[in-house]
C-alpha cells in the first residue's frame, strides 16, 4: 500500500477568521475558529492511488452501482443506469442559471472511465480521481488509516498561513495576469483559455504549508454536513437530524437526493463570471451520493 501512505504535511494548529462577508451568503458569518495540529495529504488522491485501493479491496464506487427506482420518482426506468455527471462545454453563451446546459448524465461514466465507456485514466494516472461520492472517499480514507478533513481544517490549510486574504495567494484572483490555480479562464462555459479539465496534481505552486491544489483543479470532500450559513462554535448547535432542509436537496424530478456535505477548494470550472469560488472561504453543497467530473478528495490524519 505504498501510495496509501502518501506524503502528508503537518499543519500547525492555530486560530483564524473562518468565512467571508464579501461574496456568497453561505460563507457568513465570519467567525473565529481554532484548529488543532493535524496532517493533510500533500496532493489530492490520484487515479493511481485510488486504483491501488480498488485493486486491493475490490471496492465498487457509487457511480458503478445499479440505481433504485424508488430513489428517483418520475424518472424513466430506462434512464436508471449506473453513470455520472460529466462536464460538457457549450457551443456558445447560455443561461448561467441552468446548470443542465453544461452537465450531462453519462451512462457508464465512473472513475476509471471518466468521460464514459471507452475513455480511460491510463494517461491520467497523476490526475485527481473524480466521480467519487462521499462514501467512496470515506472508504478510501478508512483503508488508508486516515479520515476526511473537517471544513475548518480544510479552509485553514488552504489559506497556507495567509489568514485574512481573499485568495490563497493574496487579494487578486490573477496577480499580474497569472493564474495561480487551475480555474476557468475565459467566458464560462464555452470559451476556455486555460486547462479546461483536471490537471496533474502539483501542476501549480504549493501554498505556504507546502500543499498543492488546495484551490482549483477539483472540489474536495470534507466531513461536514452543509448548512446555508456557518454555525460558529459559540452558537446554538444545529440538530441536522431534525432539520432535514439542511441535509437534503430536491432533485429535478421532485425527489430528495440525499444528505449534503461541504465541498471546499473550487475546481477547474470556477470562473469569475459564474462562480468565484476558487477561494479558501468558498464552500459548496454536494449530495453524498453524487460524484462529478470536478469532485475529488484528499485525506487528513490526527497529529
Amino acid at each position: 500500500m505504498a501510495d496509501g501512505e502518501r506524503e502528508m504535511i503537518l499543519i500547525p494548529g492555530g486560530t483564524f477568521l473562518m468565512g467571508s462577508d464579501e461574496f456568497y451568503p453561505d460563507e457568513q458569518p465570519v467567525h473565529r475558529r481554532e484548529v488543532r495540529p493535524f496532517h493533510l495529504d500533500k496532493y489530492a488522491v490520484t487515479n493511481a492511488a485510488y486504483a491501488q485501493f480498488v485493486d486491493s479491496t475490490g471496492y465498487i464506487t457509487v457511480a458503478e452501482r445499479p440505481l433504485d427506482p424508488d430513489d428517483f420518482p418520475g424518472a424513466a426506468r430506462e434512464d436508471l443506469v449506473p453513470g455520472a455527471l460529466v462536464f460538457t462545454p457549450t457551443l456558445g453563451p447560455v443561461d448561467l442559471r441552468d446548470w443542465r446546459q453544461w452537465w450531462r448524465w453519462q451512462p457508464g461514466a465512473y472513475w476509471r472511465e471518466p468521460f464514459g465507456p471507452g475513455s480511460t485514466t491510463r494517461d491520467r494516472e497523476d490526475h485527481p480521481v473524480v466521480h467519487i461520492a462521499y462514501e467512496d472517499a470515506l472508504a478510501y480514507a478508512i483503508w488508508a488509516g486516515k479520515r476526511l478533513p473537517s471544513e475548518a481544517e480544510y479552509e485553514y490549510a488552504a489559506r497556507g498561513g495567509m489568514t485574512e486574504t481573499r485568495f490563497a495567494w493574496g487579494d487578486e484572483p490573477y496577480p499580474g495576469g497569472v493564474a495561480k490555480a487551475n480555474s476557468w479562464l475565459g467566458r464560462f462555459p464555452y470559451d476556455n483559455r486555460g486547462v479546461g479539465d483536471t490537471a496533474p496534481v502539483g501542476s501549480y505552486a504549493a501554498n505556504g504549508y507546502g500543499l498543492f491544489d488546495m484551490i482549483g483543479n477539483t472540489w474536495e470532500w470534507t466531513s461536514e454536513y452543509y448548512s446555508p450559513r456557518h454555525v460558529p462554535p459559540s452558537a446554538k448547535p444545529v440538530n441536522a437530524g431534525e432539520r432535514l432542509n439542511l441535509l437534503a436537496a430536491t432533485s429535478s424530478t421532485g425527489g430528495e437526493v440525499g444528505p449534503r456535505r461541504v465541498l471546499k477548494g473550487g475546481s477547474f470550472l470556477c470562473s469569475p463570471d459564474y462562480c468565484l469560488r476558487f477561494r479558501p472561504a468558498a464552500r459548496s453543497p454536494q449530495s453524498e451520493d453524487t460524484g462529478m467530473s470536478h469532485v475529488g478528495f484528499r485525506c487528513a490524519k490526527d497529529a
